[in-house]
């Protein structure tokens, strides 16, 4: 099973949006396997977008990640981090498909609710940034087979 990060940043927390995308992720049969609200310190956000450093929109991003509480999400299942990447949909709501968290729930380019892992690497940094190893609980689904088989 992979695992994921996934941020619901602070826009989606504002608009209430935490429990429609969660669920999301829930209904493709992803499993939550630890969760935090949280306030992310300019030290934290300027660790996680460090390879944005240098670009213009990097001063914008940390303090918009630092202006408001967030969910932090680790997640586990089947190819979770390219199953989370199709149901965020593309970067900028406005060319984000319907169906998708971004293409259904946003339009701006700057605020796009949701970060997720781009690759296992990601995963296993980010996961590591927002989570300690404690934090992260597994345990059995009644579907957890169904997965197996494949």
């Amino acid at each position: 099973m992979d695992r994921t990060l996934i941020l619901l940043k602070p826009d989606a927390v504002q608009r209430r949006l935490v429990g429609p995308i969660i669920e999301r992720f829930e209904r493709k049969g992803l499993k939550v396997i630890g969760m935090r609200l949280m306030k992310i310190s300019d030290q934290l956000a300027a660790t996680h977008y460090e390879a944005h450093q240098g670009k213009p929109f990097y001063a914008g991003l940390v303090q918009f990640m630092t202006s408001g509480p967030v969910v932090a999400l680790a997640l586990e299942g089947n190819q979770a981090i390219t199953v989370c990447r199709k149901l965020m949909g593309e970067t900028f709501g406005c060319d984000a498909t319907a169906g998708t968290i971004r293409g259904d729930f946003g339009i701006s380019n700057g605020f796009n609710l949701v970060h997720g892992s781009d690759s296992p690497e990601a995963a296993q940094r980010e996961l590591e940034l927002f989570f300690e190893a404690d934090d992260l609980h597994s345990y059995p689904l009644v579907d957890d087979c169904w997965n197996a088989a494949e």
